[in-house]
């Protein structure tokens, strides 16, 4: 549902900044472009929804200064993949974004940052998300958070 929003609001812009480079591009962005047009109907269907999602969190947000969650249902994969294997499963990772996309479609501040290491050597890393204008909250919340984090003393080699 959320693709037909970004379908709509990107495709058009996203179409003409890509001219002439599409040997360039990367699997996701070809697979937007070849994407159907998103259809008034399905637009408003999609924002309707959208709406209904941001009054979901606005009625979380009465209660919690702060929601952390996943960033993937994974750690990290190394670049280039294009699928990985969960539970026995072979899954796309264009699915595996279910964590992030509700959340950007919200528009609601939320951030990043690493909290730990797989078997791999790969960051694991969660994204807190807060109240519509309280970028300073979750700010605080991730500085907390580092205090604790595992990986806090790690620093990238030179």
């Amino acid at each position: 549902m959320f693709n037909k929003l970004h379908v709509m609001e990107m495709k058009p812009a996203f179409r003409e900044a890509t001219a002439g480079h599409e040997d360039q591009m990367y699997r996701m962005a070809k697979t937007m472009l070849s994407l159907p047009d998103t259809s008034m109907k399905d637009y408003v269907a999609a924002e309707q929804a959208a709406e209904r999602l941001r009054d979901g969190y606005a009625a979380y947000f009465r209660d919690y200064d702060v929601l952390l969650t996943p960033v993937l249902p994974v750690p990290a994969h190394k670049h280039g993949i294009r699928e990985l294997v969960v539970n026995g499963e072979t899954v796309d990772l264009t699915y595996l974004q279910g964590a992030t996309v509700p959340l950007n479609v919200t528009g609601l501040p939320g951030l990043s940052m690493r909290f730990g290491t797989s078997r791999e050597g790969l960051p694991i890393n969660v994204q807190l998300v807060g109240r519509w204008q309280a970028e300073s909250t979750i700010l605080r919340a991730a500085s907390v958070l580092e205090t604790l984090s595992p990986v806090r003393d790690l620093h990238p080699s030179l």
